[in-house]
């Protein structure tokens, strides 16, 4: 089996654009390919370790510590090139109309979201990963949109990364006396926050909370102390040794 374990880039690097250039001319007077190819699943492509076979039927191992796209070219402990191709995803194309409600849209956003299905906006268009029925997917559209124009197509599992638009960006606040993460996802339109939970009763989290429960124990320790002889014996030890 071979073994693919070094990433070398994309094949539209200039520098290994050049090198698979060579390699193809030089095939003739190699003994074996001098690229593999090897098609993958979008759940393989994910994967630390694969094992699977390329497209001449030669069995394949993969160890890469990232994610894979179409056009990626990793390297066999040979040295040959291995080029990778991403399997097409079945995705509902769906074109909302200048007259959908907003209200309607983000309800649909909303059950569509529920369903943890991928989505990614390209234009005015908005993609949905098929992983289930297409009458069941067909069915939570028309609950919301009755009008909107669908069709399907296949496209890239890469279609979905990131929502199919702007890369993530994350920001955090974080105060000196409570923590609330935020988080903004600009592609997709998503963003949510987390706050932090209210101490019991409602009442609110504040400094002088630590100030009064150390005064307590204070109180504590000082009440403590009045009922304890110096020389460490309570009164009730000292009348059972009479």
């Amino acid at each position: 089996m071979l073994l693919a374990e070094t990433y070398l880039g994309h094949r539209d690097d200039p520098s290994l654009a050049d090198r698979l250039a060579a390699s193809a001319e030089n095939e003739a007077d190699a003994d074996g390919p001098s690229v593999y190819r090897v098609v993958l699943s979008d759940t393989e492509r994910r994967r630390s370790r694969v094992r699977t076979r390329t497209t001449d039927g030669t069995d394949l191992g993969i160890v890469v510590g990232r994610d894979l796209s179409d056009g990626d070219v990793l390297e066999t402990d040979a040295g040959t090139p291995v080029m990778v191709e991403l399997a097409g995803t079945a995705a509902l194309v769906l074109t909302l109309g200048d007259d959908v409600a907003r209200t309607a849209a983000l309800a649909l956003g909303h059950a569509l979201g529920n369903r943890h299905l991928n989505l990614a906006v390209r234009g005015d268009e908005i993609l949905v990963a098929v992983t289930d029925s297409r009458d069941r997917l067909e069915e939570i559209i028309d609950d919301h949109l009755t009008d909107a124009s669908l069709r399907y197509e296949t496209v890239s599992p890469t279609t979905f990364d990131d929502g199919g638009a702007a890369p993530h960006d994350h920001a955090h606040s974080h105060g000196s006396d409570e923590h609330t993460p935020s988080h903004s996802h600009d592609g997709d339109g998503h963003s949510h926050s987390h706050e932090s939970r209210p101490r019991p009763f409602g009442r609110p989290h504040s400094d002088t909370d630590t100030d009064t429960d150390a005064d307590a124990n204070a109180d504590r320790d000082a009440d403590g102390a009045k009922g304890t002889p110096a020389n460490g014996t309570t009164d009730n030890e000292e009348r059972e040794g009479r």
